[in-house]
Parts: C-alpha cells; sequence; structure tokens
C-alpha cells in the first residue's frame, strides 16, 4: 500500500463564488463558499478528519489563490494541478460529462493517480513577480494589438487627431510596460535567493531581465529536475506521432505557454549571440531546416541549459564551452 492510499485525497473544483470538492476516502461531496468564511469551514471540516489530507484543485485564472493560501497556513498539503493534465486524465477515463462535482471527482483522482504532479504554494515575493510578469505580458500583447491597427489604418489614411490619440495611447503603454519591469526588477532585488537566481540565468547569452523574471516567476522547480522535464514543462519536447510502422511527424504541444513565447524571443537573440548555440542553429538552416522548428530546437536547448546552470550555482562564463 502506498502513502496515498492512506492519505484522504480531497479533490476541489474552484469557480467564482464555490468551493465543490469530492472526498476519496468516504466518496463524500460538500459545497462551500468560495469566501473566507467558507475556506474556515473547509479547514474545519478537514482538521476533524482522522490521519493525512491532501487537497488538489486546477489553476483557475487565480480564483484558487485566497484558499490555497488559507490551506498552507492551516497546514493542510495543497497542491495546485495543471487544468491540461486533469483533462487528459478525463479522455483517459472515457469521461465526457463536465459539471463543478464531476470536475472535483476528477480532480481526487488524478492525485491518486499522480501525486507528484502539481505546484506547492510559491512565496510572497514569488507570487507578486509572477503577478508582475503576467501583468506586463498582458499590456505588450496590448500593445502589439495596437500597433497592428495602426498600421492598417495608416493604409487606409487617418486624420492627424485619430493618429495623435494612438500616439498618446502607445505611449501610455510603454510607460506602464516601463513601470513594470523597474517593479519586477526590485522584487527580484529583494529575495537575496531569487537575486542570485536572476543573475545566474541572465549570464546566458540570449536570456535577458524578461526572460530570467518569467523562468523565475513561472518555473520555481527550474534547476531540480531533468534537462528532459525542463522542456516539457515548456511544452518543448517534441511529441512523438507513431503508430506500427509509421513515423509521424513530431510536433510541440501543452507547457506553459506564456512561457514558451518568452522562450521563443530568447530563443531568437540566443541564435545570433549566444557562441555555442549560434553554431547550432546554422548547422539546422544548412540543413534546411525551417526557421520555426530552428528556434524551437534553441529554445528548447536554452531552456537544458538555464536548468544545468540553477543546478550548478555557476555562472555561464564557467559551462564548458562556454
Amino acid at each position: 500500500m502506498n502513502m496515498m492510499e492512506k492519505t484522504m485525497v480531497i479533490g476541489i473544483d474552484v469557480s467564482r463564488d464555490w468551493l465543490d470538492g469530492f472526498g476519496l476516502s468516504g466518496l463524500e461531496r460538500f459545497r462551500l463558499a468560495n469566501s473566507a468564511e467558507g475556506h474556515k469551514e473547509l479547514i474545519l471540516m478537514i482538521r476533524q478528519m482522522s490521519g493525512p489530507v491532501h487537497v488538489g484543485f486546477e489553476a483557475t485564472g487565480g480564483q484558487e489563490w485566497a484558499l490555497w493560501a488559507a490551506l498552507v497556513e492551516a497546514g493542510i498539503s495543497t497542491r495546485q494541478l495543471p487544468p491540461a493534465q486533469i483533462k487528459a486524465f478525463a479522455m483517459s477515463r472515457g469521461t465526457r460529462a463536465k459539471t463543478d462535482r464531476i470536475d472535483a471527482e476528477l480532480i481526487a483522482r488524478f492525485m491518486l493517480f499522480r501525486p507528484e504532479a502539481g505546484r506547492t504554494l510559491p512565496s510572497d515575493n514569488l507570487r507578486i513577480l509572477r503577478t508582475l510578469t503576467t501583468r506586463r505580458a498582458q499590456i505588450v500583447d496590448m500593445r502589439k494589438r495596437l500597433s497592428m491597427q495602426i498600421a492598417a489604418r495608416q493604409k487606409q489614411g487617418i486624420s492627424a487627431d485619430v493618429e495623435d490619440m494612438d500616439d498618446v495611447l502607445k505611449a501610455l503603454l510603454d510607460t506602464q510596460i516601463g513601470d513594470i519591469e523597474s517593479r519586477i526588477e526590485s522584487v527580484i532585488a529583494q529575495e537575496e535567493t531569487t537575486a542570485v537566481k536572476a543573475n545566474l540565468l541572465r549570464s546566458i547569452p540570449g536570456i535577458g531581465p524578461v526572460s530570467a523574471a518569467m523562468l523565475i516567476a513561472e518555473m520555481p522547480e527550474l534547476g531540480r529536475m531533468t534537462s528532459g522535464e525542463a522542456a516539457a514543462m515548456t511544452g518543448l519536447a517534441p511529441v512523438p506521432h507513431d503508430s506500427g510502422v509509421m513515423r509521424g511527424r513530431r510536433a510541440i504541444a501543452g507547457g506553459r505557454r506564456a512561457l514558451r513565447r518568452v522562450l521563443f524571443q530568447a530563443a531568437l537573440a540566443a541564435a545570433y549571440h549566444n557562441p555555442m548555440l549560434k553554431p547550432v542553429a546554422q548547422r539546422l538552416k544548412e540543413r534546411g531546416k525551417p526557421h520555426k522548428l530552428v528556434i524551437i530546437a534553441i529554445a528548447r536547448r536554452l531552456i537544458a541549459i538555464a536548468n544545468a546552470i540553477l543546478k550548478t550555482g555557476e555562472t555561464w562564463r564557467h559551462q564548458p564551452g562556454g
């Protein structure tokens, strides 16, 4: 009998207003308010249970954070689980129906199947950093869309007053991005562990302040995993599509999408400026590989290097071939 079989496993589907739960041992369902009072009631219910308790819920865009913090503060083992893995688990069981009650049971059964999956609650510093990097990415997307709209309007011919409005809005977004980047630098400097990680990552040619901050915020596990696990977590590991003698085309899938986008940008820089990765990019191009495939390959190597550097605690200049 493994440890999880001796543990009460509780899956919770978190929505804006409700916590729909399912406990495996007694096959019990419950519904509580997603509020401070509901969280207290859940903690009291868990404390009345005999034996260890393990709680899990999906990432839901921040609606689970207050519950997560309350459970951890109460000393209850808690994990935030990736929705993509829960969905794949549901498909493997042939579950097509989707309700909050069904989702809660799926989460509980997934935890029994994969007890090591998911994230533990990050520190306050890391949570602030993650909020800032997410907000920066959102504003960068807004600026990109605005730039595309400006370019389209310029082709059509626009009046001067509309052009002035576009310029003012773009300047405002530029200012907000700059302010957020300054706050990110400040948050990183406040904690020694985070500051050391940032310096190690920035020593790698191709990884700048934004890439380093995203890696720290979105991938705190980096440095404690294999290179293959790091590639899979960022969605950069090629997924085979083979059957019998047929060999399908490899493709990347899954992973943390926001992080992957930043790594693509870092890979573009590394392909031209990283002395170890530039020759790799050149060889792939000479073999006729498409540009996107080249950048994916460089990004995959870049995350492997970042993982190794955080694992050893040595900067890039100490790495062989660096």
